[in-house]
């Protein structure tokens, strides 16, 4: 790092930032000391998808609670801020097969697998490189990647003890099926995309009368099973025990009734399918319907639908509808935009089959996960409410089994004869089931064959457990003081997925929430104010904004808006963090060089007031970030700094101390002192400036080898004068302001002399503040009067 005789005329963050963050990982001023006696503040960092890139999201969202760690590391905690990436899962199987040009499906699993993981060990480095540009403070030494063999150990037991509690059932059962994918997936993994569709008003048959009915999809009526009507709806009640023939399939289903039939939507009455939605299901459940599937995995139409066998869902839709108009069965077409489940991964449209899956039991916990989410503290609060929504409407048990070929297999064998489930054996974690041989040589019944599971746990399984996935990288002496972790920051959109998840399985294996706090940021949006996200294409890469400004620049930009508050993608906020930096550097030039440590006997009004000032900007940021607020804590060091400090306090004093008068000293201690904690307050923001200004500047007086492992600010106790004092410093600044203005009216420097009239009560109650105030104005003599400059050149 360089010294006060090293420092060039100006900073450049591209040279200073790369050496500066190689400075912090030589001297490992980030790492967590499992012996030290200080309190523990552990954060579960959210493992970033190693198959997408870094965009400015994710930098919004890791540098808002790195900024936190920077703080409570400062505060004198023992900082458990661990990094992982998440390898596991579909994602990195559509990422592989792309850079290597293959296909799963004709590939051997072994292969393939050994495939993935050679390719993430290659790219994995430059990957988390990203996130070190960016100013990430982890300890980068605690790091796990989900995939890797001590997490599928973690995630095998969790299995194997929650199905040892009885919450683990396998079953052939109405499943949310992916035919992209190829894969069962959970409800978690459904989003809502809006389409352009159309309700049919489709003609059935029922007591030789015409009964219309009106759906979206038309290819299912192969799928049909009953028809149903509301008990309350009189048009319908006459048909109550009668059947209705089904067209263009011509075979007949009953007409029941239902309470939760809408006799507003469409003609009031409708075809129950198996399955076209959720409600189908709860009908085929509670009715104990037959079962009818006409669409098989890849998404095409089977032998039930007759003539349409082997068409997309998509084409034998349109087909139906035109032989639904050939014979006269069609009676109207409305257009209509409404909301559809497709999966959150492809965007792909979604079917309901009958597979056998794996699910965990948890509907029954619903008010128990609403409570712990009322015992969670929220930052913001109102983030609260998505988690609750999710829960009130979960519907679904959680489907675990994945049928993909990389993930965490399933401890898990079966006997060939008799069916039994054996389970690994705990200590033999990992395992591969179709690799490694069962626990037992025989099974209860006699038999000797075993059949593996070929099916892989959902990622969610995983990724649920990340507080577990970190702690347990520690000796064990220290995992009880990490858990309950202190902090998870996360996104918004992943509130039902990673947080729900998470407390759900804490609460499975150890009945507490996972962690203390939640910090929740919302989305940056582009520049057409649209959420920025691969899907759209508007993605901005955060090391083109490295490149064009610097890293600082965008931490400064990732502190414009409230916690939870959507960020525009703003290059103005960029440009403004350049200024500060370039203010920093200059303010650090004049200062330092004026400046002194030795601590004087007195000090003069003005050095008091500044004081005055610092002491309630520290105050006020210290409980911003307590909170969990950072755009306050920003905003108020960037407007004490260029205004307070640097337009005023630095300006009045500069006579003093070039001119070495009474209080030189006072102002020079004054100067430094600020200044450290100045930077000190930026320096969870912007790290790096600060990090080479303290190692030009303090790093030769101080004990901290880093600003980063300094202490934090505090806020000195106010004396009994200080309300007033800082008042009567403020008229002071109030009349400097005044000058300056009209002599920028007047087009003359401040150094022109004047004589300065001022009100009687001023001249009165400022006597303390005088001498700097002549001196700052240039006023060779001050009058009483109204307030009135008189130029003297």
């Amino acid at each position: 790092m360089p010294n006060e005789k090293e420092q060039k005329d100006n900073y450049n963050p591209k040279e200073a930032e790369p050496r500066i963050q190689k400075f912090w990982e030589k001297e490992k001023i980030y790492k967590f000391n499992p012996n030290s006696d200080a309190p523990v503040y552990s954060i579960d960092t959210p493992p970033p998808t190693v198959s997408g890139k870094m965009h400015a999201g994710h930098a919004f969202n890791y540098t808002s609670f790195d900024i936190i760690a920077r703080f409570k590391r400062m505060q004198g905690f023992n900082l458990f801020y661990p990094f992982g990436t998440d390898d596991n899962g579909l994602a990195t199987e559509r990422l592989i097969e792309k850079m290597k040009n293959v296909k799963s499906k004709v590939m051997k699993r072994k292969d393939f697998v050994k495939l993935c993981l050679d390719t993430l060990k290659e790219i994995r480095p430059g990957f988390i490189a990203d996130w070190k540009k960016i100013g990430m403070s982890c300890d980068w030494d605690i790091f796990y990647s989900t995939i890797d063999e001590h997490c599928q150990k973690i995630s095998q037991k969790s299995f194997i003890d929650i199905y040892e509690q009885g919450r683990e059932y396998q079953k052939e059962a109405p499943t949310i099926w992916c035919p992209e994918c190829q894969t069962a997936i959970a409800q978690v993994e459904l989003k809502d995309k809006e389409i352009h569709s159309a309700f049919n008003d489709i003609v059935f048959n029922a007591d030789g009368k015409e009964l219309i009915i009106s759906t979206t999809r038309p290819e299912l009526l192969p799928s049909c099973v009953a028809i149903f009507y509301n008990p309350n709806d009189a048009r319908y009640k006459q048909l109550k025990g009668k059947k209705a023939q089904v067209p263009l399939f011509n075979f007949k289903v009953p007409i029941l009734e239902d309470e939760s039939a809408d006799p507003s939507k469409g003609t009031g009455i409708v075809m129950c399918c198996t399955f076209g939605d959720q409600q189908d299901i709860e009908w085929w459940y509670s009715h104990k319907l037959p079962l009818k599937i006409s669409i098989d995995k890849e998404g095409k139409m089977n032998e039930l639908a007759k003539e349409y066998q082997g068409m997309s869902v998509k084409e034998a839709r349109k087909n139906i509808i035109e032989d639904l108009k050939k014979k006269g069965l069609l009676r109207k077409q409305e257009k209509i935009i409404h909301m559809v489940n497709v999966h959150e991964r492809c965007s792909s449209d979604v079917e309901y089959l009958v597979t056998r899956q794996w699910f965990i039991k948890y509907l029954d916990l619903k008010d128990k996960f609403l409570e712990l989410g009322e015992k969670l503290k929220w930052h913001p609060e109102f983030m609260k409410v998505r988690y609750n929504n999710w829960i009130k409407g979960l519907k679904w048990d959680w489907c675990i089994s994945r049928q993909r070929y990389f993930g965490v297999p399933f401890p898990v064998w079966y006997c060939k004869k008799c069916g039994k489930v054996i389970l690994a054996d705990k200590k033999d974690l990992p395992v591969d089931p179709l690799v490694d041989k069962p626990p037992i040589k025989k099974c209860h019944c006699g038999s000797d064959e075993f059949i593996p599971e070929e099916d892989v746990l959902d990622t969610w399984t995983t990724s649920s457990l990340t507080p577990r996935l970190a702690i347990e990288l520690m000796p064990e002496k220290i995992q009880k003081k990490l858990y309950p972790m202190s902090l998870r920051p996360q996104a918004q959109d992943i509130i039902t997925f990673w947080l729900f998840n998470t407390v759900a399985k804490s609460w499975l294996h150890f009945k507490k929430l996972p962690w203390e706090d939640t910090m929740v940021t919302g989305y940056v949006l582009s520049a057409d104010r649209e959420k920025m996200s691969k899907s759209l294409g508007n993605i901005v890469e955060p090391q083109l904004l490295i490149e064009k400004y610097s890293a600082d620049a965008l931490r400064f930009w990732a502190c414009s808006v409230k916690l939870g508050e959507d960020l525009p993608l703003d290059e103005k906020e960029f440009i403004a963090g350049q200024k500060t930096i370039t203010k920093l550097w200059n303010a650090a030039k004049f200062s330092m060089q004026n400046a002194s440590d030795k601590k004087p006997k007195s000090i003069e009004p003005f050095d008091n007031w500044i004081i005055i000032k610092l002491n309630k900007l520290i105050k006020d940021c210290t409980e911003n970030f307590e909170n969990y607020e950072i755009s306050k804590p920003k905003a108020e060091v960037e407007n004490f700094f260029w205004h307070t400090f640097c337009d005023n306090y630095l300006e009045i004093i500069k006579d003093r101390i070039y001119n070495k008068k009474k209080g030189s000293e006072a102002a020079k201690f004054t100067l430094y002192s600020s200044f450290l904690n100045i930077i000190k307050l930026f320096s969870p923001i912007m790290p790096h400036i600060t990090e080479e200004l303290y190692q030009l500047y303090f790093k030769k007086n101080a004990k901290a080898k880093s600003i980063h492992a300094s202490e934090w600010p505090k806020s000195e106790k106010s004396g009994k004068n200080d309300d007033e004092l800082e008042k009567l410093g403020d008229r002071a600044v109030e009349i400097i302001s005044n000058v300056r203005r009209e002599k920028s009216k007047a087009q003359k420097s401040m150094k022109v002399p004047i004589i300065l009239t001022i009100p009687k009560e001023d001249i009165k109650n400022l006597k303390l503040f005088m001498d700097d105030l002549k001196a700052v104005t240039n006023a060779q003599q001050i009058k009483e009067g109204q307030f009135s400059i008189k130029l003297l050149e």
